[in-house]
């Protein structure tokens, strides 16, 4: 008996000097949910603006045969962007189409040009610039659209045409009105 004491003893000094108690069980650690990370936004790379183009719009105004012509130009403007967002390279394409005009009317050339409407301004990318080799409209009018793509864009002007593209304007020449017959506002396409 006396020994089942000195056991019993013993293990209470050994409880004692461990801390007591038996351990208790330690808390699973809590794992916080991770985050989804929202992906960044992808940033636009192509732009399309229209232009509706009217005789109405040229500076002066088309008194001639060749007032009846219309038309509608698409001007796209194809970029590339660095990390921050800003146009590094950009590339142009014009599409063309044209209704309303005297048969045999010739189309020189056609341009983006800046200025606001009504005032007349210098030409900033060319779609087509060979006034040498007019388009000739047998019946008035185009038969397919006419459609230049890949003319280089410098980057700032590409960056000024994005931002503020009622600046600038689609411009068509023809031979019989060398300053321009149609011509419409660059408005972003919806």
């Amino acid at each position: 008996m006396r020994l089942v004491a000195t056991s019993l003893a013993a293990t209470a000094i050994l409880l004692g000097a461990c801390g007591g108690t038996a351990a208790a069980p330690s808390p699973s650690p809590t794992v916080a949910p991770t985050a989804t990370p929202t992906p960044a936004p992808t940033p636009q790379l192509k732009y399309t603006f229209n232009a509706d183009l009217k005789s109405t719009n040229e500076v002066p105004i088309i008194g001639n045969a060749e007032a009846s012509c219309s038309g509608k130009g698409v001007f796209t403007l194809d970029t590339t962007k660095d990390a921050t967002g800003k146009i590094t390279a950009a590339t142009a394409g014009f599409n063309l189409t044209v209704t309303g005009c005297p048969a045999g009317t010739n189309l020189t050339l056609f341009h983006i040009h800046q200025a606001a409407a009504g005032v007349n301004g210098g030409v900033k990318v060319t779609g087509k610039g060979d006034a040498a080799n007019p388009i000739a409209l047998a019946t008035g009018a185009t038969t397919a659209p006419i459609v230049v793509s890949n003319v280089t864009v410098d980057p700032t002007l590409a960056n000024d045409i994005v931002t503020g593209p009622a600046g600038f304007y689609f411009n068509v020449h023809s031979t019989v009105n060398g300053g321009g017959v149609i011509r419409g506002q660059l408005v972003p396409a919806s």
